[in-house]
């Protein structure tokens, strides 16, 4: 059985900053891929980053400078988010795969089988 957590969300002002923590558990995760979606309220659930088992990473242009993806451990990735805007506000879910997927193909939510219950992120204008 595995197990995806995150946490770190929360409320924050515009221009602020939140770290999100993805934690997965069950598996050896060291080939895992892991990303990072958001949704928010009417929209659909949205590709905002990935990393692979080397450290190597995609991010969505819209957070390019201000979101950066990091994997600390085999089971563990971050989300730094920094210069956060309004239309950042959303659920965050964190996703794990070990499936032979190229990063390339890694933006949609069908490339991912086990997923988080998803943080809240709310940035206040």
């Amino acid at each position: 059985q595995v197990q995806v957590v995150e946490s770190g969300g929360g409320l924050v002002q515009a221009g602020g900053s939140l770290r999100l923590s993805c934690a997965a558990s069950g598996r050896t995760f060291s080939s895992y891929v892991m990303g990072w979606f958001r949704q928010a309220p009417g929209k659909e659930r949205e590709f905002v980053a990935a990393v692979n088992w080397s450290g190597r990473t995609r991010i969505i242009d819209s957070v390019k400078g201000r979101f950066t993806i990091s994997r600390v451990a085999r089971n563990t990735v971050y989300l730094q988010m920094n210069s956060l805007k309004p239309e950042d506000t959303a659920i965050y879910y964190c996703a794990a795969d070990d499936r032979d997927i190229e990063l390339g193909n890694r933006d949609h939510p069908a490339s991912y089988r086990y997923w988080g219950q998803g943080t809240q992120v709310t940035v206040s204008s």
